[in-house]
């Protein structure tokens, strides 16, 4: 069993609203439904293994009011009262606070130290572990290919920024707006081919040893599971990479706040998680997956359904 949240975005800041100026944001309030989250998985009996935090822990203004270290520093301390571990999957939002090498030095850096568990490029915060006999979750690194938190002067950020540009002409680069591929904005990113070979590689070990897979990541992979904007951009790439083996039951991804689920041609269950951000104070959005040898069991609280997914 294991916990799973997405989208905390958490800032000592007043309510606030979405970019299109509709949706509340609920900043300050987002560390309590944490705290009540945390509170939750430590109660659970049997008790969890492990807890995903799916990205966007922290919310982008942070940086403008200087204050992204103490910021994320609340988040960590309210996550270390587990006596589990926590895995952090990088959002567009940890990104517009820091630049990749310093998230390297950071308590979202949880990709195991010293190991061989991620691809080659320490800076790509992906990486697999088996937490039972059987099962293994992979973490994908959905921002590997972006523009945000690299040095504009990196080959990272000009090959990225060439992409973009390529499919989106708008002065926004975070705007959709007449895009065939509306996707192609900077909220988003994708997949390098090097973390693209090695997850094949990981999915090549875990077909041979018969282990199902449970893949994770910010942004989602299936237009399905998604708002059509909100989508990695060669999610096809990486569905390629998925749908070439058998053992992956489920892809958990967060970035939409409303949600989503699918169940693919190829049996794959996509689940993206409701965000706390834009959470009413008086519910939440977090849940409890339980696995088992033929399903997964989601018990879900506040704006999150219950959900059983059979491989």
């Amino acid at each position: 069993a294991f916990g799973v949240v997405a989208d905390i975005q958490f800032a000592d800041a007043e309510d606030g609203h979405d970019f299109g100026g509709c949706r509340r944001r609920y900043y300050r309030h987002s560390l309590r439904l944490l705290r009540e989250a945390v509170r939750a998985w430590a109660d659970e009996s049997p008790p969890i293994d492990f807890v995903l935090q799916l990205g966007d822990s922290i919310d982008g203004q942070n940086v403008r009011r200087g204050e992204a270290e103490s910021a994320l520093q609340q988040v960590l301390a309210v996550l270390g009262e587990l006596s589990v571990p926590v895995h952090h999957a990088w959002g567009n939002h940890e990104l517009y606070n820091f630049s990749r090498a310093r998230l390297v030095h950071t308590g979202l850096y949880s990709r195991p130290a010293g190991g061989s568990d991620g691809p080659p490029d320490r800076e790509c915060h992906a990486y697999h572990w088996s937490p039972a006999p059987r099962l293994r979750l992979v973490l994908l690194d959905t921002y590997d290919v972006s523009t945000l938190g690299t040095d504009p002067g990196s080959p990272r950020y000009q090959e990225s920024l060439r992409i973009l540009r390529e499919k989106n002409p708008n002065d926004d680069l975070n705007s959709p707006a007449g895009l065939n591929e509306p996707y192609f904005v900077a909220f988003n990113g994708g997949f390098s081919q090097a973390q693209l070979d090695w997850f094949n590689e990981v999915l090549k070990f875990s077909d041979e040893n018969q282990e199902k897979v449970i893949v994770m990541g910010h942004v989602p992979i299936h237009p399905y599971a998604s708002n059509g904007v909100c989508l990695a951009w060669n999610y096809e790439a990486a569905l390629s990479v998925i749908h070439s083996h058998r053992c992956v039951v489920c892809v958990l991804a967060g970035h939409l706040h409303d949600g989503a689920y699918c169940l693919d041609s190829h049996g794959v269950h996509h689940l993206t998680l409701e965000g706390v951000i834009e959470t009413p104070p008086e519910s939440n959005a977090f849940a409890t997956i339980y696995v088992y040898e033929d399903k997964m069991v989601l018990k879900g609280r506040g704006r999150i359904p219950d959900r059983v997914m059979h491989f």
